[in-house]
């Protein structure tokens, strides 16, 4: 009774080795996918530190492959030392990633200051070129997230760039998709994103965040049931001389 205890822990154990390969590749994955976001949205956003959450994600993403892989081993080869240092990397991740989890609801609070702080900044540097960075990230944001301004198309009127054009329009980036030969004219508001961009800028930031910490929580429990999984292993191995003898060769005296 006690082998087909284990046995079907070993089987659970070995499943969820599967499933942390599987993990280490969607959390890579999400770390990337913080990384190129971000780099559309850095102009918003000068504190590089929110980058720590994606990185540790990264890493934890290429130590679960590793963690895989010895608990495949240490499973199939009934290590028991292998299954100890399994646990214990696990232990170590699972920490690891309640700290992300921390880390990025502390970046996630701070992401409306951060944006209010730098947008102004952003918009006054708009030259209008596609060589310049601010001027390219400004264009971007507007056509992705469908917004013009920082509230609403009016403060297009506070910067230098609308003041030494003097032409009355603001970029066609403004300009909503589905509306032909839209010259950015305020003359024509009905054709223009009545939306603010810093709103929508603040709530795309918040979404990349709670990514991150979503994919840490999801898998941080996927990894106690696998410590729970390699410690009922452990024990019952420890304790079952029918199991010793049977992997041994042994047999009762």
């Amino acid at each position: 009774m006690g082998h087909c205890g284990i046995t079907s822990s070993k089987t659970v154990l070995v499943f969820l080795n599967l499933i942390f390969w599987a993990a280490a590749g969607i959390l890579c994955y999400v770390g990337a996918y913080v990384f190129i976001t971000y780099d559309d949205y850095d102009h918003f956003f000068e504190d590089v530190y929110t980058l720590i959450p994606a990185v540790t994600i990264i890493a934890v993403g290429g130590l679960l492959f590793i963690i895989g892989l010895i608990g495949c081993c240490a499973t199939i080869r009934e290590s028991r030392y292998g299954l100890a240092a399994f646990v214990i990397l696990l232990m170590l991740v699972f920490v690891t990633e309640v700290l992300v989890v921390v880390f990025g609801y502390i970046y996630r609070s701070k992401v409306e200051d951060e944006v209010n702080h730098s947008i102004q900044k952003v918009y006054s540097e708009y030259n209008g070129t596609n060589t310049d960075a601010p001027s390219r990230a400004i264009d971007y944001v507007q056509r992705q997230l469908h917004c013009c301004g920082i509230h609403n198309y009016s403060d297009w009127r506070n910067t230098r760039w609308f003041n030494e054009s003097r032409n009355n329009s603001i970029p066609v980036s403004c300009c909503k998709p589905n509306v032909s030969n839209c010259t950015g004219s305020l003359a024509h508001p009905g054709d223009l994103y009545p939306e603010g961009c810093e709103a929508l800028v603040v709530k795309k930031l918040k979404e990349i965040i709670m990514y991150v910490i979503w994919a840490a929580l999801t898998f941080a429990a996927i990894q106690v049931f696998g410590m729970l999984c390699a410690f009922v292993v452990l024990c019952r191995r420890s304790r079952d001389p029918a199991y010793e003898l049977l992997m041994t060769g042994g047999t009762y005296a």
